[in-house]
């Protein structure tokens, strides 16, 4: 998505919103509307935003899961490691626990 086609004044979203609407709801293309020269807002159809919100969520619970699995494989990383070296430590001494 390329947003130097589609940025615009405040000034003419206020005197053309009707049109904005329609061209953003067809198009579903965001706005970026600027003030004084600088980026202020994006304006988006509901559809792209609402479909924007589940793939935020989605990927949050991806995150989540990944972060999860890496702990778990750490703890068992450590879980084996140490099972090592009490195996190591009881065959080089055996009878002592």
């Amino acid at each position: 998505m390329k947003f130097s086609s589609q940025i615009k004044p405040i000034s003419y979203l206020k005197s053309h919103t009707t049109e904005i609407v329609r061209e953003i709801s067809e198009s579903r293309e965001p706005l970026l509307i600027t003030q004084n020269g600088e980026a202020k807002l994006v304006v988006m159809d509901v559809e792209s935003y609402e479909e924007q919100e589940e793939t935020l969520a989605l990927l949050k619970i991806l995150h989540s899961g990944i972060a999860r699995s890496s702990k778990a494989n750490s703890v068992m990383r450590r879980m084996c490691l140490l099972n090592l070296t009490n195996n190591e430590h009881q065959s080089r001494h055996p009878g002592i626990s």
